[in-house]
C-alpha cells in the first residue's frame, strides 16, 4: 500500500518498540501508546508509555511532534516547529535527519496498513543504535 493521507492517521494506536544499542551493548523496550490529535494545522503526535532497559526501572517516556501535509508528503516537526523530516510517497519511504555529528536515517513500512511500522538507525560518534517501532489501532 501507499503512504496513507495523513488524516488516516487519526486517533489512538498501540505503540511497541525495541531499541538495539550498539554501543552500550543492550536492548530497551517501549509499550505505550501514540495518539494523532487534531490541531489548527494537522496533528499533534503524543507518544506515551514506560521504557524498559535491562536491570532497570521501568521509566515513563513521552514525545510530541506535529504532523502537517505538505506538498511533498507528511512534513514532521519537533514540538518546538523544528523541521525533522519528510514522510514522502510511497509504501516504504524514507528520509534522513542530520544531527551533527549524528545521523538520523528512518524507513517506513505501510505496506501491511493499518499496521504499520518504522525503524530508525542513528549513527555517529555519539550514537549507534536501531529503534524499531510498531503501530496498531488502539
Amino acid at each position: 500500500m501507499e503512504r496513507p493521507n495523513i488524516d488516516a492517521f487519526a486517533g489512538d494506536w498501540a505503540l511497541s518498540r525495541r531499541i538495539e544499542d550498539a554501543r552500550a551493548g543492550e536492548t530497551l523496550t517501549f509499550a505505550g501508546t501514540a495518539q494523532f490529535v487534531p490541531d489548527a494545522a494537522g496533528f499533534t503526535y503524543i507518544e506515551d508509555g514506560l521504557l524498559q532497559a535491562p536491570d532497570r526501572p521501568a521509566m515513563r517516556a513521552q514525545r510530541r511532534y506535529l504532523w502537517r501535509q505538505g506538498a511533498a508528503g507528511i512534513e514532521v516537526y519537533f514540538a518546538d516547529g523544528r523541521f525533522f523530516h519528510l514522510i514522502g510517497a510511497g509504501p516504504s519511504p524514507a528520509a534522513e535527519h542530520d544531527c551533527a555529528p549524528d545521523v538520523y536515517r528512518v524507513r517506513y513500512d505501510f505496506i501491511g496498513w493499518p499496521d504499520w511500522r518504522a525503524e530508525w538507525r542513528v549513527t555517529g560518534p555519539h550514537k549507534d543504535y536501531v529503534l524499531r517501532s510498531e503501530y496498531r489501532r488502539a
